[in-house]
């Protein structure tokens, strides 16, 4: 049987910010240009401005009609959140986050996505100062000397755009500040071998320039501990990151702003963890009953090579009557990875002693069977923007957007001690990506209260790639069925873009097609023995036999038979799809006090579409169309007087429609031309979906006196899939040639759709004879929610009937029992910070805990044929920050 399956494969941070005198207080986003001025230590009766740039104007977050949170870098970094983005989700109820090879996926309320291969494209778009980042690759890299991180929740396409189908995150940067000159240097160190630095320096130019220079480092130990006995292999999860960034501001005049960025970003380690929990729930154990942590490696050591490098630039001059502005950004990213490959999680009684004839159910340490992935993306993006005065009864916003992006990669599965099969590869060494679109966006003065606002953008999607994929198929075996070809064992490298060749239309000759296999390595593996039994056929010679005890040992005839083959190169893949699309948005903003906003919004949003892989060189490969949302929100934002203090409280409903909704489905490759029976099967993506999300969040900041603050942030939320039958790849059954059942979603939740998820956040600050002391307490609850569409349903697994020809009922087996448990457990998450200020503001000292409960969360399943890898949440980490800013 052929299988062509590719499954879709840390982001890591620290924070950055100037020291505020009270963590406690919320901090000041102040305009561009500016630092946030020291919040005062003593009880203050008005609760500050957030300032944020939802609308891509800068406004009071209390003033905004929509659901959007800003979390400043200090309430960041004083919870202890600083090596791990994703870890901001404990703040954010509604958002979810996990990282894959990689790939940072960002979930908001249910809704996002989960492919990470060339063709996939990210549900909820990630932005740095405004400007889109198409391949989240290395996205913590980005993820100092931050101002704020910006959440906007809901479809967000006449706003930000491309595949803000769910929403979108934006970090801030810290600008250059052009009247001080001013800095910090900070140390920190903690659990897991946990070391950094970070600094950064504020060099002013005159009064109307100014450079700022940041930059960090920091190394970690792995969450993630080796429970097999191959002792020489580090876990995958370390950490060694470092990067550097320079901004520049030209200001002259109230009317010309220039700002200018460059960073650059590296990541090393051990690439990205997961955890397969298949063969210990096929032994009776549920993810609650052991340690995910414990992994038994084997095989090839896990790499990350990670190189990242962007500059942006912004310019805007303000004409009085109408501003423009242009804003252009380019990313260059180089990942490189090799899999942290295991026999699964650890679980009570297993056997971990070597593979022997005298220990058939060992482990067989001696397997390099890996994944190896390469991703190269060049994207760039220009919009250029006309805008009214904010002064106007009319106040509108028009403009166009053009994106680009180019990619190569490499992507390798294979199996050592391989029969009949030995690996699957896809190589694009041309991929790209456009999108181009025009926008206009208003709001009206109706009068001094109500407002009308609205949107529409037009974008055209269009992509496009050539290269190859497929599987390398070598029919050597053995005598017995025993293993007779080792590859990718230690040293091997794979050549991915540097095949002298992806032409395979005309590769039919077994020479051709054993040289076509060869130039895909670009060096061979200690114990690798392809070379050596296909070599000479690749010059029309002969298979060459070997006999050595790693692969069967006088298990092998040699002389091969004469119906030994090379079966199989990855074919010829191309592909091409182009959409448009328009997107809008509609509501009414009512005052009903200057200190109480009533709103009603109705938005849409898309994610790009696009193509499959080719499986017939004579068809065009079979492609699908953007996803759809259509929101619908009413919602109320009020200020008020508790204790003479200002505090707010903000309600909102909403409602999604989503439409043509993306899931995977098998598609049949090949088939028995004598019986007709399916014995090829292939991933493909298709619009089958049709879901409905709806929920209430609530938010609210109350200042308390004596200098306390308690925020509370809650959402409830409902979601069901409407329609979406697929085939069910948890039921591929190998014993009746791949068969798979069709399973039938409706009335599933979506994944990571948790119904209830709150967070409670109290804070405090007390001055001292000597400085300045803050503490702050973050619990966060989030009920039990699944990680895939299949909501543990039964697997219900079926056979080819030999008489009709079709599928029949084979058996029905659990989905825990069978290998796919997929429910997590509601959980609590707790995070705690204490700082001291020093009377001059100079010095600072953190100590921080994240995780305190140590709970082990898991963030995201990865689930096909044997496989149910999990993605974890960090473990608990604490530590100590010392600051010195002057």
């Amino acid at each position: 049987m052929t299988k062509h399956c590719r499954q879709h494969a840390l982001a890591s941070a620290i924070l950055a910010s100037l020291i505020a005198s009270t963590a406690a207080l919320p901090a000041i986003a102040q305009p561009t240009g500016q630092d946030p001025a020291p919040a005062p230590a003593r009880d203050a009766p008005t609760l500050d401005a957030v300032i944020v740039t939802v609308e891509r104007r800068e406004q009071d977050l209390q003033k905004y009609a929509g659901t959007a949170q800003a979390i400043s870098a200090d309430d960041i970094r004083a919870l202890g959140i600083n090596n791990e983005l994703r870890n901001i989700q404990a703040m954010v109820p509604g958002l979810s986050m996990a990282n894959q090879e990689g790939n940072l996926e960002i979930f908001i309320r249910g809704v996002g996505s989960s492919n990470n291969t060339e063709l996939g494209d990210p549900g909820a778009a990630p932005h740095i100062n405004g400007a889109y980042i198409a391949r989240p690759r290395g996205l913590g890299g980005l993820f100092y000397d931050v101002e704020r991180v910006e959440i906007n929740k809901g479809p967000q396409g006449t706003l930000r755009g491309r595949n803000a189908l769910a929403g979108s995150l934006n970090i801030i940067t810290k600008r250059p500040n052009l009247d001080a000159f001013e800095g910090y240097v900070q140390a920190e160190g903690g659990n897991r071998g946990h070391q950094g630095g970070e600094f950064a320096l504020n060099m002013p130019l005159g009064g109307w320039a100014a450079i700022r220079v940041a930059g960090y480092t920091v190394e970690k130990d792995s969450p993630f501990e080796n429970a097999g006995q191959a002792r020489n292999l580090d876990p995958a999860g370390i950490q060694d990151e470092h990067g550097a960034r320079i901004s520049f501001l030209y200001e002259p005049d109230e009317k010309l702003s220039v700002f200018a960025m460059a960073d650059m970003g590296r990541e090393g380690g051990t690439g990205y963890p997961g955890a397969n929990i298949f063969t210990a729930a096929r032994a009776g154990y549920l993810p609650d009953d052991v340690d995910l942590r414990k992994i038994v490696y084997r095989g090839a050591q896990g790499k990350l090579d990670s190189r990242t490098w962007s500059a942006q630039t912004s310019v805007s001059y303000d004409f009085g009557p109408v501003t423009l502005e242009y804003n252009g950004s380019y990313r260059d990213v180089d990942y490189q990875q090799t899999n942290a490959q295991s026999e699964g999680i650890l679980w009570p009684d297993r056997n971990l002693d070597p593979l022997s004839a005298s220990n058939p159910g060992g482990v067989d340490y001696d397997n390099y069977s890996t994944q190896y992935w390469m991703t190269k993306s060049q994207s760039y993006t220009h919009e250029l923007r006309l805008s009214s005065d904010d002064d106007q009864r009319l106040r509108w916003t028009t403009g166009a957007f053009h994106f680009n992006e180019d990619q190569q990669v490499g992507y390798l599965s294979l199996v050592d001690k391989g029969r009949w099969y030995s690996g699957t590869e896809f190589t694009m060494p041309k991929v790209n990506g456009r999108s181009t679109a025009v926008f206009a966006d208003a709001t009206f003065d109706i009068n001094d209260r109500l407002r009308l606002k609205g949107g529409l953008r037009y974008t055209e999607e269009q992509k496009s790639r050539y290269g190859i994929g497929g599987n390398w198929a070598l029919g050597l075996p053995g005598i017995g069925g025993d293993f007779s070809t080792r590859l990718g064992t230690e040293g091997f490298a794979p050549s991915f873009t540097n095949r002298p060749n992806f032409d395979v239309s005309n590769i039919t000759s077994q020479a051709d097609m054993a040289r076509f296999l060869l130039e895909g390595i670009r060096s061979h593996g200690r114990n690798d023995t392809i070379l050596q039994q296909i070599g000479d056929v690749a010059k029309g010679g002969d298979f060459g036999c070997l006999d050595r005890p790693d692969i069967g040992g006088d298990t092998i005839d040699c002389p091969y038979e004469s119906w030994v083959q090379v079966s199989g190169i990855p074919a010829q893949q191309f592909g091409r799809s182009k959409f448009n699309f328009t997107d809008w948005r509609t509501g009414l903003e009512y005052d009903l006090s200057d200190d109480h906003l009533l709103y009603g919004l109705v938005s849409s949003g898309h994610k790009a579409g696009g193509f499959n892989d080719t499986f017939d060189p004579e068809d065009i490969p079979e492609t699908f169309k953007p996803e759809s949302i259509v929101a619908y929100e009413l919602g109320s934002k009020q200020s008020f007087q508790l204790f003479d203090r200002t505090s707010t409280f903000n309600l909102s409903a909403f409602y999604y429609d989503y439409r043509d909704q993306v899931f995977q489905d098998l598609a049949v490759i090949a088939t028995n031309p004598s019986t007709g029976e399916a014995t090829g099967y292939a991933l493909v993506n298709r619009n089958v979906g049709k879901s409905a999300v709806y929920g209430l969040e609530a938010e609210s900041v109350l200042r308390l006196p004596r200098n306390f603050m308690l925020s509370v942030n809650a959402l409830w939320m409902d979601s069901e899939i409407k329609q979406g039958t697929v085939a069910d790849v948890r039921s591929q059954n190998f014993d009746a040639g791949g068969a798979t059942s069709l399973i039938d979603l409706s009335g599933n939740e979506l994944p990571l759709a948790s119904k209830v998820t709150f967070n409670v956040r109290l804070q405090h600050t007390m001055e001292l004879p000597f400085g300045t002391l803050d503490w702050q307490l973050l619990a966060a609850y989030r009920s039990a929610f699944y990680l895939t569409q299949y909501n543990n349903r039964d697997i219900e697994y079926v056979r080819n009937d030999p008489d009709t020809g079709t599928l029949v009922p084979d058996r029905t087996e659990g989905a825990a029992l069978a290998g796919f448990p997929d429910r997590q457990r509601g959980e609590t998450t707790v995070n705690a910070g204490i700082g001291l200020t020093s009377l001059d503001g100079h010095w600072r000292i953190e100590a921080w805990g994240n995780n305190l409960l140590d709970n082990d969360v898991s963030q995201k399943a990865l689930v096909g044929s044997g496989i149910n890898v999990r993605f974890l949440n960090d473990p608990r980490s604490y530590g100590l920050r010392l600051r010195y800013q002057f």
